[in-house]
């Protein structure tokens, strides 16, 4: 598909990437053709919007049913107090088009099924997951790996996170497939177990670190820069400062 050459409002916004080798005009035209699905305009999808559009994403697709709540102020950094009580995908798309009006916003207001996921994925290049439960993750997941769209996957706890990149319809260095998400997680921890932001709190400002390298991986996969993190799980620990990262393989 053929994407009109970058304005020169344009070239000034995106300058400063345009300068970066890794990038330059091709890479930033590659940004404004991309097609991005966020799974949660929540915790993690709040920077991940912002800063994707700021980015230059061309399309940015937002599945959430959800309406914005005072307590998701606290972290879910895209809404604002005015927006409580409204739609967290009109919200988002409302700040979006403060950020960035060259980005178009497509939303999904529904809840993302085993049953739906498969036909929504279909039409993006690269799917970002913003879920806070296993279930969903498992369902987006599975469509990724049926659709063959990378998924940037993470998750948060109280002060930790992880994230991970997820191409199992491709092969590794190594010759062997590469890891799927139930490789990492091959079942769902019992109910109860991992209790929910709601119950067991979460800093706010962990979902930004987590979320922003989100972002970060997102553009890599884009502009095909980098090594994304694939068979690799980045641990944060807020509380230590520290990164760690842990290597997994596919099981099949």
């Amino acid at each position: 598909m053929n994407t009109p050459a970058l304005s020169d409002e344009e070239l000034e916004r995106y300058a400063r990437h345009v300068v970066l080798p890794e990038i330059g005009g091709a890479g930033q035209q590659k940004l404004k053709r991309a097609r991005v699905l966020v799974l949660g305009a929540g915790g993690l999808g709040a920077p991940v919007l912002e800063y994707l559009a700021a980015a230059g994403i061309g399309t940015l697709g937002i599945v959430d049913d959800d309406t914005v709540s005072l307590s998701n102020l606290q972290r879910q950094v895209i809404h604002d107090t005015g927006a409580v009580g409204t739609s967290k995908g009109e919200s988002a798309r409302a700040a979006i088009a403060r950020i960035n009006p060259h980005v178009i916003v497509e939303l999904h207001n529904l809840r993302l099924t085993a049953e739906n996921a498969a036909g929504i994925v279909r039409a993006y290049d690269v799917v970002v997951d913003g879920s806070d439960n296993f279930e969903t993750r498992y369902a987006l997941a599975d469509a990724c790996t049926e659709e063959k769209k990378p998924l940037v996957h993470a998750a948060v706890g109280r002060f930790d996170g992880s994230i991970t990149v997820l191409k199992p319809f491709e092969t590794g260095t190594d010759g062997r497939p590469n890891p799927t998400y139930r490789d990492l997680f091959p079942e769902a921890p019992p109910p109860g177990l991992v209790p929910s932001c709601a119950v067991a709190g979460v800093l706010g400002a962990l979902t930004g670190v987590i979320g922003t390298l989100q972002a970060m991986e997102t553009i890599k996969l884009v502009a095909g820069i980098g090594e994304p993190l694939v068979g690799r799980l980045l641990l944060y620990d807020g509380l230590a400062a520290r990164f760690d990262t842990i290597r997994y393989r596919s099981q099949g």
